[in-house]
């Protein structure tokens, strides 16, 4: 295979048997997605956490610079819905629940969430970012190196 830009990301998804595969990245990561017939995580649902993942990592950075979480959820959310653009999803949230501890770095790093929110939201999250820019997905036929 060709040498690939800095920018390139990839992942393999090889079948595990019926309506089972696993998802595999160039660490060597393995993730096992299904249709919901079992525990394994669907595709919208990987699509929820990587919303959310990729939220929490950049939020982690922003906030981390000022102090650690002293707690840390989040739930990503949305409605599949069937309509006359097919199916999708719609109303996707990212919430974030998350404290700081006491003193001066906890102070600043409450002060500043909105402003990270903000960031993540409108330029650094590159999950949430495709979502909202949208770009053309084509699904092919052909060989996978």
């Amino acid at each position: 295979m060709s040498e690939q830009p800095e920018t390139y990301r990839t992942v393999t998804l090889e079948s595990t048997g019926d309506f089972t595969f696993a998802a595999t990245n160039v660490r060597g990561g393995v993730l096992p997605v299904g249709s919901g017939d079992d525990d394994s995580f669907t595709p919208v649902e990987l699509l929820l956490v990587a919303l959310a993942g990729c939220g929490a990592i950049d939020l982690e950075h922003l906030t981390g610079k000022r102090a650690p979480f002293a707690s840390f959820a989040a739930r990503s959310e949305g409605h599949k819905v069937r309509d006359e653009l097919g199916n999708h999803l719609v109303d996707l949230r990212v919430t974030f629940d998350v404290t700081f501890p006491e003193g001066d770095g906890g102070d600043k790093a409450r002060a500043f969430l909105p402003r990270a929110l903000e960031q993540i939201e409108g330029r650094l999250c590159s999950v949430g970012r495709t979502v909202q820019i949208g770009d053309p997905v084509r699904y092919v036929a052909g060989p996978v190196e």
